[in-house]
């Protein structure tokens, strides 16, 4: 096996801008392009293969024939039925819908089976003063906040925070956000297309009229009496060469921001699959068999198989993986790691 390159599946949003074409110099369709689906395998956005000999073909039809060699031996029974992450870039030209996501419970009782929806957020680019909708104000209850959507005044509920490049979000369902106009924002996520609209900003959609909203849904997965999660700070570890620094750890995703100066050394496990995502500058993937350019804005999937790697350049990139997370815990108190660094790990 080798590492694999997806062609971007792209989602034209009424929010969405042209971003892309500036900042990784893509050539993108006509219209206002909100969503680019960089590894996605739903029934909404299937990822073909870009590179090698495996090019054309679907992620879900090579699992389907290489199976352990590109999932690992770790990997569930429904990883092979569903993949369990979608790996997109969002490109915010205006305010999207402030929303919310469900649970896998609620997700799999009230839509169909499907995923509930974890994410987390990387801001690659963000202008001045940019904002973001992120959490209910924590002494706001269910009922008070029904209430402030009846009168049109639920912005007087909603917390609004400031962001720039580099900042780093942890959105589990159950937290009500929106991102704002001018924001670049690359999103690791559970494979999931459920998004419940609590307000839309009293705008009509590309049809001309008001976009359906969910506020019933809503109100049911909302965690109401919550203090906003602060800003991903994570626990860095730096090494010669390099610098890893743990962000998430859930039960859906680790994230890890790679910072290379010189090189990084690693090896995949034979375990589980990892996803590296280009964040800024631009670094060489050599492996057993080969060599691969990683630039910014690129997603590439590492199979389980491939083995030994090595990264050389200078680059940012968020590396991607699920694992159980109190073995992960565990390991980190083993090397030495003290309970309040570990808490800087925002899903623990």
């Amino acid at each position: 096996m080798y590492p694999l390159k997806f062609e971007a599946i792209y989602k034209k949003k009424i929010w969405g801008g042209r971003s892309l074409e500036d900042k990784f110099s893509r050539v993108l369709p006509k219209g206002l392009i909100g969503e680019s689906w960089e590894l996605a395998a739903h029934k909404n956005g299937v990822s073909k293969i870009s590179n090698g000999k495996l090019a054309g073909k679907t992620l879900m039809e090579v699992i389907a024939e290489k199976g352990e060699k590109i999932l690992g031996s770790e990997a569930k029974d429904d990883y092979y039925k569903k993949f369990p992450l979608l790996i997109k870039i969002l490109d915010a030209n205006d305010k999207l819908s402030v929303q919310v996501h469900p649970d896998d419970y609620y997700a799999n009782e009230y839509e169909d089976g499907e995923l509930g929806k974890t994410e987390m957020w990387y801001v690659i680019d963000a202008k001045k003063d940019a904002k973001l909708i992120y959490g209910v104000k924590p002494e706001i209850s269910k009922e008070e906040f029904a209430t402030l959507i009846k009168e049109g005044r639920l912005e007087d509920a909603l917390i609004e925070i400031s962001v720039k490049t580099g900042d780093i979000l942890y959105i589990p369902t159950g937290t009500v956000h929106a991102i704002e106009e001018g924001v670049l924002i690359a999103e690791i996520q559970q494979n999931s297309d459920t998004t419940y609209r609590v307000y839309d900003w009293n705008r009509l959609g590309q049809d001309g009229t008001p976009r359906k909203l969910h506020i019933e849904s809503a109100l049911d997965v909302i965690d109401f009496g919550v203090e906003p999660i602060a800003k991903v700070t994570g626990l860095e570890i730096k090494e010669e060469g390099y610098s890893k620094n743990i962000l998430v750890a859930s039960p859906y995703f680790i994230t890890e921001l790679l910072e290379i100066e010189e090189c990084y050394v690693s090896n995949t496990d034979n375990e589980r699959f990892y996803i590296l995502m280009g964040l800024d500058g631009e670094a060489t993937l050599y492996y057993d068999q080969g060599a691969m350019k990683i630039k910014e804005g690129e997603t590439v999937l590492l199979p389980a198989s491939l083995g030994s790697y090595k990264i050389k350049g200078q680059a940012k990139l968020i590396r991607s993986y699920i694992k159980d997370i109190v073995e992960f815990r565990d390991r980190l108190q083993e090397e030495g790691y003290s309970k309040e660094e570990i808490k800087k790990i925002k899903g623990l």
